[in-house]
């Protein structure tokens, strides 16, 4: 992961880091996509207040901090005509104090139907 240009810090958990490089492989395109998501729809949601709707925060966690969103708009051009409606899903931590963003979870829709709610519980229940 590059260096932040609009948060103080990007982290990745390790188990993040094996499904992107897992997805790497099937959609060529997902190192630079990833790069375009934090710098403009991450950017856009959280610095500039702009909800396209394609970030929600996800509910029923018991979590109060950080907040856990999930994307469902993520845009990755290996996936041909399908736009931001791709198919891959992005699970990530947001801590305002900090600023900092830590991803948790990639997946494809075509893969898996949800996101691993026991992986977001283990690492951020209190």
């Amino acid at each position: 992961m590059t260096t932040p240009k609009f948060f103080n810090e990007i982290q990745e958990l390790p188990e993040y880091s094996k499904d992107f490089k897992k997805l790497s492989k099937k959609f060529k395109t997902l190192p630079e996509d990833i790069e375009t998501f934090i710098n403009v729809q991450l950017n856009s949601y959280h610095k500039l207040g702009a909800d396209n709707g394609g970030i929600v925060r996800i509910a029923g966690l018991g979590i109060e901090y950080p907040h856990i969103h999930k994307a469902r708009k993520f845009a990755c051009k290996s996936l041909k005509g399908k736009g931001a409606q791709s198919g891959i899903r992005v699970i990530y931590a947001f801590y305002p104090n900090e600023d900092k963003i830590e991803f948790i979870e990639i997946y494809y829709k075509g893969d898996q139907e949800n996101e691993d709610r026991g992986r977001i519980l283990k690492y951020y229940s209190e």
